[in-house]
């Protein structure tokens, strides 16, 4: 599922960079101000803007290949990352619902939910101590010693 996830997040990004791109063409092309910000800057920021999140958007289906690929969950940064982007998409798809409408509210939605399964999909990070069952014992030894009264 995880590599799914990786695979529509490319997608995702093409997508929003392409956006970006024409939005930035259309802002120069028409000489749109506001607040009196020149028009190159406005252009520039978009683009720049655009090729940003497009570039966030791979590196977080860079992580969901990796965690697909390995069969282990992302650990430490690219675990919080990965949270951001699914908060990322739970905004956009709570904006996009007005804006849009429920046909891009229902995709990103979707994509919401691709990256939470590759969360919660894994039984977390395996690192030290992942051998050990709860309580401590490991799942082929004696259960631990437990101190008592002497």
């Amino acid at each position: 599922m995880a590599l799914v996830a990786a695979v529509v997040l490319v997608l995702e990004a093409v997508g929003i960079a392409l956006l970006q791109w024409i939005l930035s063409i259309a802002v120069d092309a028409q000489q749109m101000s506001m607040a009196g910000l020149p028009t190159g800057a406005m252009s520039t920021g978009t683009l720049v803007g655009g090729i940003l999140f497009g570039l966030y958007l791979l590196f977080c289906a860079f992580v969901m290949a990796r965690s697909g690929l390995r069969d282990r969950a992302p650990g430490g940064f690219t675990r919080i990352v990965l949270i951001s982007c699914a908060v990322v998409h739970g905004l956009l798809g709570a904006l996009s619902v007005g804006l849009v409408g429920w046909v891009a509210f229902v995709g990103m939605m979707v994509v919401l939910g691709l990256i939470v399964l590759t969360l919660v999909a894994y039984d977390g990070p395996r690192g030290e101590g992942a051998d050990e069952a709860p309580g401590g014992a490991t799942p082929n030894g004696p259960p631990p010693a437990v101190a008592g009264p002497a």
